[in-house]
């Protein structure tokens, strides 16, 4: 899809021969816990639509679950990032995925946020987004929903690239012994080090951390 983006023409059996020519192997997770599709219950629209870069703090969220191996069994975490800056302002990790995971995950984000106006949160079409606990949540809380298409991961891909950047910078394919030892080292990568110190294009640059200070300083200056 990126060669073709560039406006390269090129084939799955050319790519593979000339990977395979030259030692190259694509880069693979773990397998993914099996999952029982279903009718989702209660489904919003895609009022987000790829809309990533809102102008202030506390205008769009996304969440989304992600997995992560221990010699215990899954870990599932759950996320709530704020667009602005992209800071993970909400997460909760259990060792089963419900409605519960991504819940404390947003208990946390209203916590640390208490937005004054109405907060869109965008999510995915899994059973814990559709059901009706979470969207009664929504309406206690002064939150919308907004939810990707079917099938499409690209609607969500804020949050799927910081998974990714999870597993990529700090899993790295590792299985942990323990559930104990993933929560605590997931706790120090986004709390130590994705917040306050990774640096992002979107964000000139800097931390989410930093770049919400900026933002601050800025309204107070104005």
């Amino acid at each position: 899809c990126d060669l073709k983006d560039v406006g390269e023409s090129c084939g799955i059996n050319r790519v593979h021969r000339l990977m395979k020519a030259n030692g190259l192997k694509s880069q693979r997770g773990y397998r993914k816990p099996r999952a029982h599709a279903g009718n989702p219950a209660v489904v919003a629209t895609n009022s987000l639509n790829r809309q990533f870069n809102p102008t202030q703090p506390n205008q769009l969220w996304v969440t989304d679950i992600t997995y992560i191996r221990t010699h215990e069994g899954w870990l599932y975490l759950a996320v709530v990032i704020d667009l602005f800056s992209r800071l993970v302002i909400g997460w909760s990790m259990k060792s089963r995925i419900t409605t519960d995971l991504v819940l404390d995950a947003l208990l946390m984000a209203l916590w640390r946020r208490n937005p004054k106006n109405k907060v869109l949160i965008h999510s995915d079409q899994g059973s814990q987004y559709t059901s009706h606990e979470w969207q009664t949540f929504l309406k206690h809380h002064n939150l919308e929903s907004s939810m990707s298409r079917r099938g499409n991961c690209h609607d969500n891909a804020v949050a799927e690239s910081f998974f990714q950047l999870l597993k990529r910078e700090r899993i790295k394919k590792k299985i942990y012994v323990s559930r104990t030892e993933a929560r605590s080292d997931i706790f120090e990568y986004i709390e130590m080090f994705y917040n306050s110190k990774r640096r992002h294009g979107s964000n000139g640059q800097r931390s989410p951390l930093d770049y919400e200070k900026a933002h601050q300083k800025m309204v107070m200056c104005v």
